[in-house]
């Protein structure tokens, strides 16, 4: 057993090696101040014959115990993963994926599991150092260091690990990723940064970062581990040069010029199948059937590989990209809102072959979501969710659960606008957005941002401004870079860098980056969110001329929802016993009647102006009873001596014979009666006297 410690971020860090897990390939145990997570990695000795993708999973497992909690519903243990562990999970999973050698094949997994959890350490971050120092200790094959690191922005200091009461002051909160030599992933938001903000936070998250991998590299050094030989399988060279020598590049670079993203994979297709064909007939007898059968997968690789250059060298020698825009051209832009009947807010935002429809619902505050995992425990009223069915790309697969990529989308879209949602007290509604993304050719999740502000905004909910995002990416080629604007799907997958930005016209709201090479710098960072903030603007434009202001009237179908605040003393007046209070206002008024703990009374109906009655009666109950106050009581019990007339909800008092102006006999219960307050007695007993309508 090996342990390590150091004061990192003004906190204690400690790593234990061969203590737990011993029989996993690869394990660290790692506790930064009071929060401890185990990593672990295994992997199959031997890869599926034939297999041409990594199959990489990566679990991030919660238990409720790390947080002194018994999870919640009615079996009383932890089950599927949460949104919050699935994207802690893909936290861990994207800076670590492109550090396996290429053409390794082997099932691997890491599972990061939390033993205690202080909310303050993000310790989901501390996963990806954790997983990096396992995969570096076991013989699995992994190529390079890879560390993590929180990033806070308070009173213009940065700070590394903010703590929960510094990021609720915090302008920035994001995850940072990468090696020793540039960034890999960033995953955060941001209270309307500008760009000088970010490039300052990204390079201050990356000099952390050295911090963190310094310790591994010490602690690597210590071992001396024999990882497994990837094995290559022989081609000849030969054999892949027949099959590309068939390749006209000019006719490619047309083929990949076809306008339309089902034309242009059709056409690519019919040329690859033609390219194959002639092989077949040109080289099949020199190579051999068998040894054809056998090896062809390779040519479906170097197949890749050269549509991959070709289409890198178009955009870097020719500024011309496969759909014939320029590096920095958006494609067109069509927005749409108020398009669907009976729903509370819609939009239609198309970007080229990319479309997002956009819907809010406005519920009331029952509608809450209930968080109930290690990360937190609270009622969330503003939620955004993602949807790729499979007709969105032209694709037949199953319908099943929501996808892990399904949860990072949306919750990316959510953050861009969570911070520019009007509170509860200024818009009392729950909020759900659902983009439902109908056609898909790059960058799916910022079309999500911009539908869902256009639709915010035909509902009705008091946003002050639009949101929208774009996809950068980016080329190296010959120690040059070019920055694309508004990437296509294909230039996602054959490109270098996938980097999205959201925001407003004053600044950055939310961002994502994954990159696939290590020559992400400064000046690489600095480019791109210039490029994006431009393209931003653009698209900014034509979604502030669609409609430029929230609808002033909620939609007839959204339910009647009024707030006022009551004394907190007064809370338990209201309810009543068993909650008897509550019951016969609602079943009065036809409402439904939610109280917090703060004294918030939020009444939602569908008549407004029983809502405003039922609000009436509350406030009613609540107001004291003083000397010399006026009222319109209703009479409730007649005696010889007098009536006793209710003048406030639960408050009812004695207007004894002598103080009347009528005779007792022209009372019947349930008449109005004015009355004045003349005293208060002991035990909140008052006496009343009848006024004329004239006094």
């Amino acid at each position: 057993m090996k342990v390590w410690e150091r004061e990192l971020f003004g906190r204690k860090l400690r790593i234990e090696h061969g203590k737990v897990a011993k029989q996993a390939l690869g394990s660290v145990l790692l506790t930064f101040d009071e929060s401890t997570i185990l990593v672990t990695t295994d992997a199959s000795e031997e890869s599926v014959k034939g297999q041409d993708f990594f199959p990489l999973t990566v679990e991030f497992q919660e238990k409720f115990y790390a947080v002194g909690k018994i999870p919640g519903g009615f079996i009383k243990r932890e089950g599927k993963p949460s949104d919050e562990a699935i994207l802690a999970a893909r936290l861990i999973d994207r800076p670590i994926r492109p550090l396996f050698p290429e053409n390794f094949f082997n099932e691997v997994q890491v599972i990061a599991t939390v033993f205690s959890m202080l909310n303050d350490d993000s310790i989901e971050t501390w996963g990806i150092t954790g997983a990096s120092l396992a995969l570096n200790l076991s013989p699995i094959p992994f190529e390079g260091v890879v560390a993590g690191v929180r990033i806070g922005y308070v009173d213009g200091k940065f700070i590394a690990f903010p703590t929960q009461e510094e990021l609720k002051k915090s302008k920035i909160d994001m995850v940072v990723a990468g090696t020793k030599d540039a960034i890999t992933m960033v995953e955060g938001e941001s209270l309307e940064v500008s760009e000088e903000e970010m490039v300052e936070a990204l390079m201050f998250a990356q000099e952390k970062i050295l911090e963190i991998i310094k310790l591994e590299e010490e602690i690597i050094s210590e071992f001396n581990i024999e990882k497994w030989e990837v094995k290559n399988e022989v081609v000849p060279e030969e054999f892949i040069n027949d099959y590309l020598s068939l390749i006209d590049e000019g006719e490619l670079e047309n083929v990949l010029l076809t306008q339309g993203k089902k034309n242009r994979d059709k056409a690519l297709s019919e040329f690859k199948e033609q390219i194959t064909k002639n092989f077949e007939e040109t080289f099949l007898e020199k190579w051999s059937e068998n040894f054809y059968e056998d090896k062809k997968r390779f040519l479906h690789n170097a197949f890749e590989d050269k549509l991959q250059k070709t289409m890198r060298n178009m955009i870097v020698q020719q500024n011309k990209r496969v759909d014939g825009r320029t590096t920095d051209e958006i494609r067109n832009i069509n927005c749409e809102v108020g398009l669907i009947p009976r729903v509370h807010g819609s939009a239609l935002f198309t970007r080229g072959e990319t479309q997002s429809l956009g819907t809010v619902t406005l519920g009331a505050p029952m509608d809450v979501q209930i968080i109930d995992t290690i990360f937190s425990d609270e009622e969330k009223r503003f939620m955004l969710h993602y949807n790729f069915p499979p007709f969105s790309t032209g694709e037949v697969k199953r319908l099943r659960g929501v996808s892990r990529r399904e949860i990072g989308h949306g919750h990316l879209a959510e953050r861009a606008h969570k911070n520019l949602i009007p509170n509860d007290e200024e818009f009392p509604y729950t909020i759900r957005v659902v983009s439902d993304i109908l056609e898909s050719n790059g960058s799916s999740s910022m079309a999500s941002v911009c539908s869902a502000s256009l639709a915010l905004m035909d509902a009705g909910v008091p946003i002050k401004k639009h949101v929208a995002g774009i996809a950068m990416g980016l080329i190296f080629e010959n120690n040059d870079f070019v920055v694309l604007t508004d990437i296509l799907g294909m230039e996602d997958h054959l490109g270098d860098m996938d980097f999205k930005v959201a925001g407003t016209r004053d600044g950055i709201t939310a961002f994502q980056m994954d990159v696939k090479t290590y020559e992400v710098n400064r000046d690489v960072l600095q480019k791109a969110l210039e490029k994006a903030k431009i393209a931003r603007l653009k698209i900014l434009e034509i979604m502030y001329q669609t409609i430029s202001e929230p609808r002033k009237e909620l939609s007839p179908y959204v339910p009647i929802m009024k707030l006022i605040r009551i004394p907190v003393s007064k809370i338990g007046e209201v309810i009543g016993p068993g909650g008897k209070n509550i019951k016969e206002i609602s079943e009065l008024y036809n409402v439904e009647v939610y109280i917090e703990d703060d004294g918030r009374v939020k009444v939602t109906g569908t008549d407004s102006n029983k809502v405003d009655l039922a609000l009436k009666h509350i406030q009613n109950m609540v107001t004291e009873v003083v000397k010399g106050g006026v009222f319109e009581g209703m009479v409730k019990r007649i005696e010889k001596y007098g009536i006793f007339v209710e003048v406030l909800p639960g408050k009812v008092g004695m207007l004894h014979v002598s103080n009347l102006k009528d005779k007792l006999q022209s009372f019947k219960v349930g008449d109005k009666v004015k009355v004045e307050v003349l005293s208060i007695e002991d035990q909140g007993k008052f006496q009343l006297k009848q006024l004329k309508e004239e006094d």
